[in-house]
């Protein structure tokens, strides 16, 4: 079994995973924010017993629903999020559905990137 120990300033956080992965107390999750109407989600690592917008250990993101096209809807530090699931953090279904779409977008640019010169006939 390994066990990992965060201790803050504020509170001290144990994750315990076994082989059969039951005991898990950190997850990682969305906590709203926002107006009424007007959603807006933090990706946060926090204990599981923690209320929805409560306590949370670390933010790795935000979720912007509504966000216009111009704007950025979605951002994950995926590096935080490997780093909490090695030390045995669950994702919720929703986060699970949001780093996949997020890492989605981090292929999709840079697979689908062609240089200007290539694209624009040579003038000659």
């Amino acid at each position: 079994m390994e066990d990992f120990s965060f201790s803050g300033t504020c509170c001290a956080f144990a994750v315990a995973s076994g082989a059969d992965g039951a005991t898990n107390m950190v997850v990682i999750r969305l906590a709203r924010g926002g107006a009424k109407k007007r959603p807006f989600y933090n990706v946060v690592v926090t204990d599981s017993r923690s209320r929805r917008d409560g306590r949370f250990i670390e933010r790795v993101g935000f979720y912007n629903p509504v966000a216009a096209a111009h704007e950025e809807g979605l951002r994950i530090a995926h590096d935080r999020v490997d780093y909490w699931r090695q030390h045995g953090a669950k994702l919720s279904d929703t986060v699970t559905m949001l780093v996949a779409r997020a890492a989605q977008a981090a292929k999709a640019p840079a697979a689908t990137a062609t240089p200007a010169t290539a694209a624009a006939p040579a003038a000659a």
